[in-house]
């Protein structure tokens, strides 16, 4: 399962181009890595072999996951890119639904699959009108998780595309159905306060660790300030916790 991959939540997943740059979010401290092309679309997919490559460095250490590119919910598609991508070894496999197109059939496809070892988690696009109503279907047709995103990255990070209150009701329908949750979208440092607070499993990153910008490279630095930022919150909500109990 998912919630055993996962140490700390929110979990901090740090989005990686190669196996060097998951090395270095290895050492600041991510929770998972996951493989994504930032110049080839919201959720460019890395190719095999370097998605392979960064499984081989994680050595398990860490849950790895990868996107399968900003395809169609084309049923064959999808079945085919999930194939693949699993077979490189990876924990999780990331799917986006895009746009006004019906996912039913391709959900259902997907969740008729075997897989050895990898688990499936849905993206949808929080700039594209999200229908929740989907999440419960996935859950239904064995997908492990669902994450929020925006697929326009210019039109602002996720917290300005979306009110918190729509955030906090995908968060408690995705648990409601018993899917892990994930938040991400141009996320900055100063979001993860507000988007802690509701609860999610996982926060997704990649511009907020880079030096100038999402398809640059990622700085160290940057990403052991995500992971302080993540501890010194988890630290106060602990402390809030047990003042009530």
């Amino acid at each position: 399962m998912i919630d055993a991959l996962i140490r700390r939540r929110p979990a901090f997943l740090a989005s990686v181009t190669s196996a060097e740059e998951a090395s270095l979010a290895l050492a600041g401290g991510a929770d998972l890595i996951d493989c994504k092309d930032p110049s080839a679309g919201a959720l460019g997919a890395l190719s095999f072999a370097v998605v392979r490559d960064v499984a081989v460095e994680v050595a398990g250490r860490l849950p790895v996951s990868a996107t399968v590119g900003d395809l169609a919910p084309e049923p064959g598609v999808l079945v085919e890119a999930v194939s693949a991508m699993a077979a490189t070894g990876v924990d999780i496999v990331k799917i986006g639904f895009f746009g006004d197109d019906d996912a039913r059939p391709a959900i259902a496809a997907l969740g008729r699959m075997t897989l050895a070892r990898a688990r499936l988690v849905a993206v949808l696009m929080a700039d594209q009108a999200p229908d929740f109503d989907l999440i419960a279907y996935l859950a239904a047709n064995g997908f492990a998780g669902v994450m929020l995103d925006t697929a326009n990255k210019s039109a602002g990070r996720l917290t300005t595309v979306m009110p918190v209150g729509g955030l906090a009701q995908f968060v408690l329908t995705a648990r409601k159905s018993g899917l892990m949750s994930g938040l991400a979208g141009s996320l900055k440092r100063d979001d993860i306060a507000t988007l802690a607070s509701l609860a999610p499993d996982v926060l997704g990153f990649r511009g907020a660790l880079c030096e100038t910008g999402r398809a640059s490279k990622i700085d160290p630095a940057r990403v052991a300030a995500i992971r302080r930022e993540i501890d010194r919150v988890q630290t106060i909500e602990t402390a809030r916790e047990k003042s009530v109990a």
